[in-house]
């Protein structure tokens, strides 16, 4: 029987390997156990002078975490000189910055301009401990947005010109997206329209190249303030425009505004309002984001916005596809639905999202219709669920096709050759591909070492394969 190899989807080929820190501060330097604790590929170096800093050299990709007092010391130029892939990073304790635009730091404090990422921190709401592996992967994201994009990407935005509230809110959304999207954050119009459409001015966009001109086309989801600096203005309701633009443009990407101003209220036709700091926005976040970026379950929505159905997983998809096959009332709506959804990439960005790319890459755009559309997603999810019986994952050169397989390799394999596979969520990615899509969140992804991380997953997949057992009983 002739197998098909498995390749997950990596949304960051160039992983940051180095992480300096050079700060007067005590917590921001200890710091760095958590990293070592939740990104255990990483090595951190805690260096106690300026020269060493600017000086240090290494191949691999590096971030470096700088205080206000240490960043006006070091040269930067020379650290980006010395380190090809590198980002700096200024984790500023001053309030002023916190609650500054880019341009209105920069004249207060120039240092300001010499880092490629500003973050808030203080002993309250931005700790150190707290923010730093989200800061870490920012920095991450920046580096392969910005030169390891050869494959189509998946970019949440964050639009909001002040440190203290991203500082506070990347936590929590790296918490939901895990490693299947970036993040990508902006702090101005002009900087929003250059990374959206590749200018900086909305008459410079080209009706005809705009998909190929920026990085909109990338982008899932926009998290965007109402006020934030547009040209001279510092306060301006430059979110609204934005979201009038990218609901013209890419009417496809799902938009929440993080405001409590009023006008976020009135565009709640064209966004997802979500009031900064209330009680329950959390959860509320993680449920819209799960259900309108492709993270989530697979929701049929009728067009007063009723859910009407939801998959899980692949053979659900499939299974609601067919229904469409049909020549009833029912099955024409659900066709012109499904119509809808071709149009605005649902399926593909849903399939990416959960591990299928390269039918995901077939499947868009849908520039089909009625049942033609239809016959064309059968085919295609029919092969992909067939070839997935037959597409191992390989743990230590075993070759492993179900969840009792899964359990004997994990029992046997050299435990070194498992943490690269569950850094990587290649075990999630996996098993979200083989309709497990519970399971796969689970485990995605947890990191370790060693036996302890064996026993650990190994546990999970073997509670999960009760319950699977359970619902099939």
């Amino acid at each position: 029987m002739e197998n098909f190899s498995f390749s997950p989807r990596i949304i960051n080929p160039k992983k940051i390997a180095n992480v300096i820190f050079f700060s007067a501060d005590e917590k921001v330097r200890r710091s760095g156990k958590m990293i070592e604790k939740e990104m255990p590929w990483i090595n951190c170096f805690v260096l106690s002078d300026p020269l060493s800093v600017t000086d240090f050299f290494s191949e691999k990709a590096s971030v470096f975490v700088l205080d206000d007092t240490s960043m006006a010391f070091v040269d930067s130029k020379k650290i980006h000189e010395n380190n090809k892939d590198s980002v700096v990073i200024l984790l500023s304790s001053n309030d002023q910055i916190h609650r500054s635009s880019p341009s209105v730091a920069l004249k207060k404090f120039p240092y300001t301009g010499e880092a490629d990422l500003i973050f808030a921190f203080n002993q309250t709401k931005y700790i150190p401990n707290q923010i730093i592996t989200s800061v870490v992967r920012c920095a991450e994201d920046l580096l392969n947005i910005e030169h390891y994009s050869q494959e189509r990407r998946f970019i949440f935005l964050i639009v909001d010109d002040e440190p203290r509230w991203f500082s506070q809110f990347l936590p929590v959304l790296y918490d939901i997206i895990g490693q299947r999207a970036d993040v990508k954050v902006t702090r101005t119009y002009e900087e929003t329209l250059q990374f959206l459409f590749g200018v900086e001015h909305e008459s410079d966009i080209d009706k005809d190249q705009y998909l190929v001109s920026g990085h909109g086309d990338d982008v899932v989801c926009l998290i965007t303030d109402v006020f934030y600096p547009r040209g001279r203005e510092q306060r301006c309701n430059a979110g609204v425009d934005l979201i009038k633009l990218v609901n013209t443009y890419y009417p496809r990407i799902p938009t929440i505004i993080a405001s409590k101003a009023k006008e976020a209220e009135d565009l709640k036709d064209m966004a997802f309002v979500l009031p900064k700091g209330d009680p329950g926005s959390i959860e509320t976040l993680r449920n819209y984001i799960y259900d309108h970026t492709g993270l989530g379950d697979f929701l049929v929505r009728d067009r007063d916005g009723n859910e009407i159905y939801r998959a899980k997983h692949i053979t659900e998809l499939f299974s609601i596809i067919k229904q469409a096959q049909k020549e009833t009332t029912r099955a024409n709506q659900l066709r012109r639905i499904l119509e809808n959804y071709g149009r605005k990439d649902s399926f593909s960005t849903w399939l990416y999202m959960h591990g299928f790319r390269e039918l995901g890459d077939r499947l868009r755009p849908m520039d089909i219709t009625g049942q033609e559309m239809i016959s064309v997603l059968i085919s295609q999810l029919k092969k992909e669920i067939l070839s997935m019986e037959k597409t191992p994952i390989i743990i230590d050169d075993i070759e492993v096709f179900d969840l009792s397989g899964l359990v004997d390799a994990l029992r046997k394999a050299n435990p070194s050759t498992i943490q690269p596979l569950s850094d990587s969520d290649t075990f999630s990615t996996w098993l979200d591909c083989k309709s497990y899509p519970e399971l796969a969140e689970e485990l995605r992804p947890i990191h370790g070492s060693g036996k302890k991380l064996s026993f650990k997953i190994t546990g999970i997949v073997e509670k999960w394969i009760k319950i699977y057992a359970e619902r099939e009983a």
